[in-house]
């Protein structure tokens, strides 16, 4: 049952998630969802999919569908520096397999284990990968009802995506999960306090991915060399020299307004569910819209506790419930 947070704000939800009282804190929800996911991986079918500039993504499917199939299929997008292994997206593969529904990750570019085909990479506006995918989807299933999730950087992907395509959106409904919907804040927000353990983490990954790319193109359109990539202290400065250039933007302040999700929430035209804890130690504030700010399409549920893609609930550690994915799975069946 949803509780109203008042008059005004009637997309503006309070959750049904209650942590637990041994994780209640943040950083415990953030940290435990990883370790206490199930191990068990749910087997999937890789595809590449050629993109039109040369480059390819890779698709992970739970199914091998035939052209004629018409159950609903989730699109799943992850977050910055993800991939189809991360405990998130297996928990809701394994979900979406419990309840028999067919289901693809779509990997960003470079991350599926290997470098792109191009120097550019990904980033959290780069919607035009998804709008290729969701188009070859419809040609090839043309009669299979389409909905998605993002989490965290994929959130803010979707939420942009739908915004820009509003009545041509080919979704019928779309679930974003902590999604950074005010980039410059939350590039501040996780350059502070303990939030700086996720960034080493996150920035460890991309500074990787980039030497590679640095190894991989020895004429490499950007002035940078692996010493300079090494000395990155924030993800910041990784967007003010790599992702913000590399992509067309200006600086990291051009990138971070022009990519930021919270602009488009008022032009969404389908079924949209944002979820987001108030303690998410990877987002600022900044990221909760106002009930003006919102599509009446949109519905904005905030808890207290949850972490940043955690909401782990149950009585002890040794019985673990993950709310996220069965509220994904309720939400978009609805509406598919």
């Amino acid at each position: 049952m949803q509780a109203q947070l008042g008059p005004a704000s009637h997309h503006l939800h309070t959750t049904s998630f209650s942590a637990p009282w041994w994780l209640r804190n943040a950083h415990l929800q953030t940290i435990f969802a990883k370790y206490l996911s199930p191990k068990q991986q749910v087997p999937t079918y890789p595809e590449m999919l050629a993109l039109p500039d040369g480059d390819e993504l890779q698709l992970n499917w739970t199914e091998q569908l035939p052209v004629t199939e018409q159950r609903p299929l989730l699109v799943i997008l992850h977050g910055l520096a993800g991939d189809l292994h991360s405990h998130y997206i297996q928990g809701l593969l394994a979900e979406v397999t419990r309840r028999k529904l067919p289901a693809v990750v779509m990997h960003f570019r470079g991350c599926h284990g290997k470098p792109n085909k191009l120097p550019r990479a990904y980033h959290s506006g780069d919607t035009a990968d998804i709008g290729y995918l969701l188009s070859q989807l419809q040609q090839r299933f043309p009669a299979m009802p389409l909905t998605a999730v993002g989490f965290s950087l994929g959130g803010n992907v979707l939420v942009k995506y739908c915004g820009e395509q509003a009545s041509a959106n080919p979704l019928r409904a779309a679930v974003a999960i902590c999604p950074p919907l005010d980039l410059a804040a939350c590039a501040k927000r996780i350059n502070q306090g303990l939030s700086k353990i996720y960034q080493r983490y996150l920035l460890a990954r991309l500074k990787r991915q980039t030497l590679a790319k640095l190894a991989q193109f020895p004429d490499f359109p950007l002035p940078l060399t692996p010493a300079q990539v090494q000395q990155f202290n924030s993800i910041a400065e990784f967007d003010q020299h790599y992702t913000a250039p590399i992509h067309g933007f200006r600086d990291a302040a051009d990138y971070y307004q022009r990519a930021s999700g919270k602009a488009w929430l008022k032009a969404i035209t389908i079924p949209t569910l944002i979820i987001h804890a108030s303690d998410d130690p990877f987002l600022s504030d900044a990221v909760i819209p106002s009930p003006a700010e919102l599509s009446p399409q949109v519905e904005y549920r905030l808890s207290r506790h949850g972490g940043h893609v955690g909401f782990v609930g149950g009585k002890h550690p040794f019985r673990t419930e993950f709310w996220l994915n069965q509220q994904i799975c309720d939400y978009l069946q609805q509406w598919a």
